[in-house]
């Protein structure tokens, strides 16, 4: 894969390229000599996006960044810190890392407007626990409580790879062109009660924790649990691409 080579399905010769926007953190940090605050992507994201042929377009944790989904053609939500219990009435595990309320309220609010919009979405680790809990589900705060292993997340820096089952016919199981796969994790919070309207498409073979969800009744909504910018396999960039090009497509010839 090339960085911003632009070569992958998103849009045929001559169509407008569909427009992705990417969930963005704001944070302190130091440029040069500055202490100051930024909003960012990782690079590997606003990569992934742009060589499956598609402009990627960051959106900060605002109040109203939701009106932006109306230029969108596509959603993608990433990983970051764990989601706030109270957002689903949990009280707070002792493992919980610091959490931040004003990404939660953006991205909810964003995701809630796609899925309302028929906007593709793809969801990667946090971006399937704001799924689960925009449909009404809780999470598992803390997994190794549960499994009794650090296999989802070995260390700091360290992803584990996980054997995961695929739903036989689900749409992750024909991005992925499998049924079985080993996939980069690197999580400790995981979906306990599930979402309404949310259909479970994968499970870690070790301990059935569960890895992938879709959204039943939408044109593309994919979440995964797993790292799947730390994989070498481009097939959920490729299909949210892919499903992108055909909501511009149908947009610009109304």
């Amino acid at each position: 894969m090339n960085s911003f080579a632009y070569e992958g399905t998103g849009a045929p010769d001559g169509a407008r390229r569909p427009v992705i926007g990417i969930s963005a953190a704001t944070t302190s940090i130091k440029v040069a000599i500055f202490d100051m605050e930024a909003t960012f992507t990782p690079q590997q994201f606003i990569d992934r996006v742009a060589a499956a042929g598609c402009v990627p377009v960051l959106l900060p944790p605002l109040p109203g960044v939701e009106a932006a989904v109306r230029g969108l053609d596509g959603l993608l939500l990433l990983a970051g810190p764990d989601v706030d219990p109270a957002s689903y009435s949990a009280p707070r595990h002792e493992k919980t890392a610091p959490i931040d309320p004003r990404r939660d309220a953006a991205e909810l609010a964003l995701l809630d407007a796609a899925l309302r919009s028929r906007v593709p979405f793809l969801g990667i680790c946090r971006g399937l626990q704001l799924l689960n809990v925009l449909r009404g589900g809780t999470l598992h705060q803390h997994l190794p409580d549960i499994v009794g292993h650090t296999g989802h997340s070995p260390g700091l820096r360290e992803y584990g790879q996980q054997p995961v089952r695929l739903e036989p016919g689900s749409r992750i199981a024909k991005i992925l062109d499998a049924e079985r796969a080993t996939v980069p994790c690197h999580h400790h919070q995981v979906i306990d009660r599930l979402g309404e309207g949310l259909a479970i498409t994968a499970w870690s073979e070790s301990d059935e924790t569960v890895e992938a969800v879709e959204v039943a009744d939408h044109p593309f909504a994919v979440a995964v649990q797993w790292h799947a910018e730390e994989s070498d396999d481009d097939g959920p960039f490729l299909a949210l691409a892919e499903a992108a090009g055909h909501a511009a497509r149908a947009r610009d010839s109304r």
